[in-house]
């Protein structure tokens, strides 16, 4: 009987439900459908002989096997991964213009820079930050080459990189009354966090009040973290000194977020690589770190 082979296709679908919980997010992860990303795992599972997950109609969580195979995978895709870049063509391209949603500028740029720095010496960057609706703006002028920016609620445009629901998030020292208004900080109009957290309020009866409305993701912070009011954004934007309000009886439940990426068709498939690696291990760790609380 010849050597097993295990496909490096079945271990990312395998690594990406691990990480996020989930076939049909694993799927937005990996760009393909619940269906697909379901049957690879059943492939491995088939191969290795073993169960990996636990399934029920409510979680899915990893096996004691399933847990072993992650770090086993994990390796080899890191493997797969660097050896791919080491042999994959220089790019082309002497300069990509970059926009980012300033939703990542607190955590994630200036690592994100470096990292791009250091596979990509000979590129040169040029990156605008924003407010996801005037970066795509400035995409659809030709003024920015390839976009990551929250998804504003209109027809889907790019491919969806990242897929978290959203949390109302306060300061660790943060308290209210259940029949209190709640008070709100939040970015100003167009901003889709805005609308959805109104919106959600309005629908579910809960009085709110804005007291204060901050230009930027990090004013928005500063303002939370000090007791200003609470807000919402996605669980991996939230930095430290900031938690994560779990108490459905006190505050509605809000919907899922997602992070698009608009127009690698303009852009190398190594930089694409590059961002979209970074990216989603950033907030996976990010997210993975903020634990909620009850209000």
């Amino acid at each position: 009987m010849g050597a097993m082979n295990l496909e490096i296709d079945l271990l990312r679908c395998f690594v990406a439900v691990a990480d996020t919980g989930s076939f049909t997010l694993a799927g937005d992860i990996v760009g393909r459908t619940q269906s697909a990303v379901s049957q690879r795992v059943k492939r491995l599972e088939d191969l290795v002989q073993r169960q990996l997950f636990l399934r029920d109609s409510r979680a899915l969580s990893l096996t004691r096997e399933g847990e072993l195979m992650l770090d086993h995978a994990r390796q080899m895709l890191i493997f797969n991964d660097a050896t791919v870049r080491t042999f994959a063509p220089r790019d082309a391209q002497t300069r990509v213009r970059l926009g980012i949603a300033d939703d990542f500028i607190p955590h994630h740029l200036v690592a994100l820079l470096e990292e791009f720095r250091r596979r990509h010496p000979g590129l040169e960057v040029d990156v605008q930050t924003g407010m996801s609706c005037g970066l795509n703006r400035a995409f659809d002028a030709g003024e920015i080459d390839l976009v990551f920016a929250k998804k504003d609620g209109e027809a889907q445009r790019g491919r969806v990189i990242w897929r978290e629901p959203l949390c109302w998030i306060a300061g660790e020292n943060f308290s209210f009354e259940a029949g209190d208004a709640l008070p709100l900080v939040l970015l100003p109009p167009p901003c889709v966090y805005r609308a959805v957290a109104m919106d959600t309020l309005n629908k579910s009866g809960r009085a709110f009040r804005i007291t204060c409305t901050a230009e930027s993701i990090m004013g928005v912070q500063a303002a939370v973290e000090c007791g200003l009011g609470i807000t919402v954004l996605g669980r991996s934007f939230a930095r430290s000194g900031l938690v994560s309000l779990s108490a459905p009886e006190c505050l509605p439940i809000l919907p899922y977020t997602e992070i698009t990426m608009l127009g690698e068709e303009r852009v190398s498939a190594q930089v694409v690589h590059t961002l979209v690696e970074f990216l989603r291990g950033a907030m996976q760790r990010n997210s993975s770190a903020v634990q909620p609380v009850e209000a």
